[in-house]
């Protein structure tokens, strides 16, 4: 595009300069035609300077070569796809952190009666056309909850620019319209779909499908069919209630007797890789155990095993009984590395044997896995352990996932904690530290109590590596208890 503007602003000053000699030449019509020099050039201009000004080739070479240009990188633009990803990560970003959509709409990330969760260095905001296509993903879904609000917005956004025009936008205050009196219809407004709907035929009073519409929506009012404006528009979606409290918000509330359990140490672990740098361990939550290793790696620890991974970023996937597929409350990339890949990963696990007591070597653990957390990328609430025997974990046949330690190598400026939810807290996002919990009890059951959820990225990059660890192989690192409920 720059090098299109550069070869089309060169054009148009020849251009320019043409007109300009033409002009001047112009100013005594009379003196052209008395000399025969100038009258010369008057008719040589008339009969070909001027056409091949106007059927230049240089305008068509130009427009070709912006298109040539854009073929090549096609491939590499964000598709269909990434676009209505984004939008639905717009929602979910909404949903989870309770934000207001108009608020969103002009750069502010608030809830209300709050401060603000994120205050950006450069304040962006979205366009009509911008809301428009974020309501328009959620009413091709028939989401109507959502639909509704972003388009309301598009709607009063379109409403404040009427008669100007935007060469980028796709869409009109007429096509805003036009989808949110149907909305309204589906969630059971019809007073308001038909007040949109008249609006609408103000714009454009010869459109037969809206004028049937209205005259419908007004048939279904004389019924008493959705004159009161509830109905199936006062049933709200569980995706879209606020989870903000829920999912990281809320500061931990541990019981009294556990105060005395929880605070800072420095660890060796009984372990001679430690003695002469101890592991700084802070006990986060006693049931589950969760601890959080900080300074576990380096910058430059972190840098390699992130830049090792790039190239083998997919989509991540979840088990789904004996297989596994990609799924809307996983939203992230992810690509394993094996200890052999860096002497950076073989050392990391050396130090997670070191901090867990725990056997990594194969098949006990899993290879690293390292997530990529983009716009809105997490992780809806889910056990790290099996919890049926079908599932693809055990054919390492090497038993259930014992423990998991995840490894935080990046910051993000807001959201993306680990919140355990029926533990009710939260671990925010610490750059460098280690996250450790147990799955399984000690007599070999799951523990419910570890079902968490990786929050949605509010601002930033979150990158985290995860390392599982099976049972076989830590019998008598991690011996059953005496007591069979343990």
């Amino acid at each position: 595009l720059r090098s299109y503007l550069r070869d089309e602003s060169s054009r148009l000053r020849l251009l320019r300069r043409f007109y300009e000699k033409v002009q001047a030449l112009h100013q005594d019509p009379e003196a052209s035609v008395d000399n025969p020099l100038l009258a010369f050039s008057l008719i040589k201009r008339l009969h070909s300077d001027w056409p091949n000004i106007i059927h230049s080739d240089q305008a068509t070479r130009n427009t070709q070569a912006l298109h040539a240009g854009l073929r090549e990188l096609e491939q590499e633009l964000p598709g269909a796809e990434d676009l209505d990803g984004a939008a639905r990560a717009l929602m979910r970003l909404q949903d989870v952190y309770a934000l207001s959509v108009k608020g969103l709409a002009s750069g502010v990330f608030q809830s209300a009666g709050h401060p603000p969760l994120y205050s950006p260095g450069r304040r962006a905001s979205l366009s009509a056309d911008d809301c428009f296509h974020v309501g328009k993903v959620a009413y091709d879904t028939g989401d109507h909850y959502h639909s509704i609000a972003w388009l309301e917005e598009a709607v009063s956004l379109f409403r404040l620019s009427y008669g100007s025009w935007n060469p980028e936008d796709r869409s009109s205050l007429e096509d805003a319209l036009d989808h949110l009196a149907f909305s309204y219809f589906m969630a059971g407004n019809i007073s308001h779909a038909l007040s949109l709907s008249r609006e609408f035929l103000r714009y454009d009073p010869s459109n037969q499908r809206v004028s049937r519409n209205v005259a419908k929506y007004k048939k279904l009012l004389e019924m008493g069919i959705g004159a009161s404006g509830t109905g199936r528009g006062a049933v709200v979606p569980l995706s879209a209630v606020p989870l903000h409290g829920l999912l990281g918000a809320l500061p931990p509330q541990p019981a009294p007797e556990q105060l005395l359990q929880l605070g800072c140490s420095y660890e060796t672990n009984g372990s001679p890789f430690l003695l002469l740098q101890p592991a700084k361990k802070e006990m986060v939550w006693i049931q589950p155990h969760v601890a959080l290793y900080h300074d576990f790696i380096t910058d430059a620890e972190a840098e390699t095993i992130k830049g090792l991974a790039g190239p083998w970023l997919q989509r991540s996937v979840v088990a789904s009984g004996e297989k596994q597929q990609k799924a809307e409350y996983r939203i992230s990339k992810s690509a394993w590395l094996k200890d052999t890949a860096d002497p950076v990963v073989r050392a990391l696990d050396r130090r997670i044997a070191a901090v867990t007591g725990l056997d990594l070597r194969p098949p006990y653990a899993e290879y690293l896995q390292v997530v990529n957390y983009g716009l809105g990328g997490h992780y809806e609430p889910h056990f790290d352990h099996a919890t049926s025997m079908k599932s693809p974990l055990y054919r390492m046949k090497s038993g259930n996932r014992i423990a998991t330690i995840m490894i935080y190598l990046s910051a993000v400026e807001a959201g993306g904690s680990t919140a355990f939810v029926y533990a009710n807290f939260s671990v925010p996002v610490v750059k460098n530290a280690a996250l450790f919990w147990w799955n399984l009890r000690r007599n070999g059951s799951g523990d419910g109590d570890t079902l968490h959820a990786g929050c949605p990225v509010l601002a930033g990059d979150k990158w985290v590596a995860n390392k599982w660890i099976h049972e076989h192989g830590q019998e008598f690192r991690r011996p059953c208890s005496t007591d069979p409920q343990d």
